[in-house]
Protein backbone atom coordinates (compact mmCIF):
# COMPACT_ATOMS: atom_id res chain seq x y z
CA UNK A 1 0.00 0.00 0.00
CA UNK A 2 1.49 3.52 -1.13
CA UNK A 3 0.93 6.10 1.51
CA UNK A 4 0.55 9.47 -0.37
CA UNK A 5 2.07 12.05 2.13
CA UNK A 6 1.93 15.48 1.31
CA UNK A 7 5.14 18.00 2.87
CA UNK A 8 4.56 20.75 5.58
CA UNK A 9 6.91 23.42 5.38
CA UNK A 10 7.37 26.38 7.76
CA UNK A 11 10.12 28.45 9.17
CA UNK A 12 11.22 28.82 12.53
CA UNK A 13 13.50 31.26 14.65
CA UNK A 14 15.01 30.77 17.37
CA UNK A 15 18.00 33.33 18.84
CA UNK A 16 18.57 35.05 15.75
CA UNK A 17 18.62 31.41 13.39
CA UNK A 18 16.28 31.01 10.83
CA UNK A 19 15.48 27.14 10.22
CA UNK A 20 13.51 26.28 6.34
CA UNK A 21 11.76 22.42 8.52
CA UNK A 22 9.77 20.09 6.37
CA UNK A 23 7.51 17.34 8.17
CA UNK A 24 4.21 15.33 7.23
CA UNK A 25 0.97 15.18 9.02
CA UNK A 26 1.30 12.68 12.05
CA UNK A 27 5.02 12.49 11.75
CA UNK A 28 5.25 14.71 15.31
CA UNK A 29 2.20 14.65 17.99
CA UNK A 30 2.44 18.28 18.35
CA UNK A 31 4.55 21.16 17.36
CA UNK A 32 7.04 21.28 20.56
CA UNK A 33 8.45 17.90 19.34
CA UNK A 34 8.88 18.84 16.15
CA UNK A 35 10.82 21.89 17.53
CA UNK A 36 12.97 19.95 20.29
CA UNK A 37 13.27 17.50 17.67
CA UNK A 38 14.82 19.56 14.84
CA UNK A 39 16.80 22.34 16.53
CA UNK A 40 17.04 20.74 19.55
CA UNK A 41 16.14 23.60 22.17
CA UNK A 42 17.33 22.99 25.79
CA UNK A 43 14.73 22.93 28.42
CA UNK A 44 11.85 23.37 26.19
CA UNK A 45 8.72 21.27 27.05
CA UNK A 46 9.65 20.59 30.54
CA UNK A 47 5.94 19.26 30.95
CA UNK A 48 5.88 17.02 28.01
CA UNK A 49 2.79 18.88 26.59
CA UNK A 50 0.51 18.93 29.73
CA UNK A 51 0.00 22.68 28.63
CA UNK A 52 1.34 23.63 32.09
CA UNK A 53 5.35 25.01 32.37
CA UNK A 54 5.22 27.55 29.52
CA UNK A 55 8.80 26.34 28.67
CA UNK A 56 7.29 26.22 24.61
CA UNK A 57 5.97 29.71 24.24
CA UNK A 58 5.70 31.04 20.43
CA UNK A 59 4.58 33.62 18.10
CA UNK A 60 2.76 31.81 15.46
CA UNK A 61 2.42 33.95 12.12
CA UNK A 62 0.20 32.77 9.41
CA UNK A 63 -1.62 30.37 11.41
CA UNK A 64 -5.49 30.62 10.17
CA UNK A 65 -7.65 32.33 13.02
CA UNK A 66 -9.96 28.70 12.89
CA UNK A 67 -7.33 26.64 14.48
CA UNK A 68 -5.47 29.98 16.38
CA UNK A 69 -7.44 29.36 19.43
CA UNK A 70 -6.21 28.39 22.62
CA UNK A 71 -6.37 24.73 24.13
CA UNK A 72 -6.43 23.44 27.54
CA UNK A 73 -4.33 25.00 29.73
CA UNK A 74 -2.73 27.32 27.21
CA UNK A 75 -4.35 30.29 28.86
CA UNK A 76 -3.89 29.62 31.86
CA UNK A 77 -0.25 29.02 31.81
CA UNK A 78 0.11 32.18 29.26
CA UNK A 79 -0.92 34.57 31.69
CA UNK A 80 1.66 32.93 34.57
CA UNK A 81 4.46 33.37 31.90
CA UNK A 82 3.42 36.86 31.92
CA UNK A 83 4.02 36.49 28.37
CA UNK A 84 1.19 37.18 26.36
CA UNK A 85 -0.36 39.35 23.10
CA UNK A 86 -1.10 38.05 19.35
CA UNK A 87 -0.67 35.07 18.43
CA UNK A 88 1.26 33.52 21.33
CA UNK A 89 1.01 29.77 21.97
CA UNK A 90 2.08 27.04 23.40
CA UNK A 91 4.05 24.87 21.29
CA UNK A 92 2.42 21.97 22.66
CA UNK A 93 -1.47 23.07 21.97
CA UNK A 94 -0.72 22.97 18.52
CA UNK A 95 -1.17 20.16 16.68
CA UNK A 96 1.19 19.13 13.44
CA UNK A 97 -1.10 19.23 10.16
CA UNK A 98 -1.42 21.22 6.95
CA UNK A 99 -2.00 24.19 9.02
CA UNK A 100 1.23 24.88 9.56
CA UNK A 101 1.98 25.34 6.21
CA UNK A 102 4.17 28.65 4.93
CA UNK A 103 3.42 30.10 8.62
CA UNK A 104 6.43 31.52 10.79
CA UNK A 105 7.38 30.33 14.45
CA UNK A 106 8.90 32.47 16.77
CA UNK A 107 10.82 30.32 19.73
CA UNK A 108 10.14 32.23 22.81
CA UNK A 109 10.49 29.90 24.86
CA UNK A 110 10.52 31.09 28.76
CA UNK A 111 11.29 30.02 32.02
CA UNK A 112 8.80 26.89 33.87
CA UNK A 113 6.26 28.45 35.87
CA UNK A 114 5.52 25.06 37.80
Amino acid sequence: MVINRTAIHFTACYEGEKYELETYEGEYRNLMVLLYDKIYIDGFGECKGMGRCGTCVVRVEGLPAAVNTLERNEERTLYKTGIQGNNIRLACQILVDENLENITVEIIGGESVE
